[in-house]
């Protein structure tokens, strides 16, 4: 296990740890700051640029990993079935434009990870739309909208208020909930679970017991393939295409998540968790054996210039409810 101090007080915020209401004075703070913020963008003082196409929002109320990029890559096939021409803007975390490359950054399969951040090149490779990176979130909007983009979906960007949007989804993961409930830096919430009463539809990954909002969705992420990181080459889920026990790396917000998807294929793993957007490096998947090496899609981004023969990727897709399909298909036809 890698956990860094960032990963041990995650752990403590969705476990509620005692010495975390030291913190409570500086959450004030922070929630004071959000509510000003946002009362900026509401009232003008700061400036909310508006595109000339819809924009769908996709992001989170917590830290942490929800399978939000699962549900863009979702979105993003779903609106082109639908005869969109959709792009994605993000704003790359654990990327950065330079040594030769500057904002807006267009993404590849081959744009260096160092400057696109996983998550993007991963939607890029799953979808292969176009997909921009900026902190900037309206600069990035612009430069897909020269791409001929109809309408723009913003990855993790509900609390990127200088872009307006259309419609605003919030996603939950349903094991771990909420945590303790509280805001930053007590707790692991971007913004008080008022919000959720502000934003167009909640989806929950996976069963949960928690109490939400009226018309919340759900959607689950199901295993669809393995892929071979030597070669790219797709296998069924079954039969398993590597014999005996594995190691499983995950450096993704809700590692055991990944881990419990392994248990539940019938594959033996040695599991081995790392920070989120963790940078892998050959000493970290030197595990001093010959047995197979199994990863995330989105961990594979970061491996994907090793030399791993035995290396294989999960690949992952979102399945919606059927009654979030036809909800966000009805929003869908009042936006052209």
């Amino acid at each position: 296990m890698s956990h860094g101090l960032g990963e041990r007080w995650l752990q403590a915020a969705y476990g509620d740890a005692a010495w975390l209401k030291a913190l409570r004075p500086l959450e004030l703070v922070y929630r004071w700051a959000m509510a000003r913020r946002a009362a900026a963008y509401r009232d003008g003082r700061r400036t909310v640029w508006r595109a000339p196409v819809p924009v769908i929002v996709v992001g989170n109320v917590t830290l942490g990993g929800t399978g939000k990029s699962p549900l863009v890559a979702w979105l993003a096939r779903h609106l082109t079935e639908r005869g969109w021409r959709p792009g994605i803007v993000s704003r790359g975390y654990g990327g950065k434009a330079g040594q030769g490359a500057d904002y807006p950054l267009h993404v590849t399969t081959r744009t260096p990870i160092a400057q696109s951040g996983d998550e993007p090149r991963m939607l890029a490779r799953q979808t292969g739309l176009p997909v921009v990176v900026d902190p900037d979130r309206p600069r990035g909007a612009r430069a897909l909208l020269e791409r001929g983009c109809d309408i723009l979906l913003s990855d993790d960007g509900l609390q990127h208020l200088a872009l307006g949007r259309d419609v605003e989804l919030v996603v939950v993961d349903g094991r771990r909930g909420f945590g303790n409930r509280r805001c930053l830096p007590a707790g692991p919430l971007r913004e008080p679970l008022s919000r959720l009463s502000e934003v167009d539809a909640v989806l929950v990954n996976g069963e949960t017991i928690l109490a939400l909002p009226e018309g919340t969705h759900t959607f689950r992420l199901a295993p669809v393939r393995w892929r071979s990181l030597a070669d790219g080459a797709s296998f069924p889920l079954d039969p398993l295409p590597f014999r005996g026990p594995v190691h499983a790396v995950a450096g993704i917000g809700n590692p055991g998540r990944f881990f419990a998807t392994l248990d539940d294929l019938g594959v033996a793993a040695s599991a081995h968790a790392f920070a989120d957007h963790h940078r892998f490096s050959p000493q970290d998947l030197a595990f001093n054996d010959d047995l197979p090496v199994i990863m995330t899609a989105k961990d594979a981004e970061k491996c994907d210039a090793m030399t791993l023969a035995k290396g294989w990727v999960l690949e992952v897709e979102a399945e919606p409810s059927a009654d979030f399909v036809a909800w966000l298909d009805s929003r869908l036809a009042g936006l052209r």
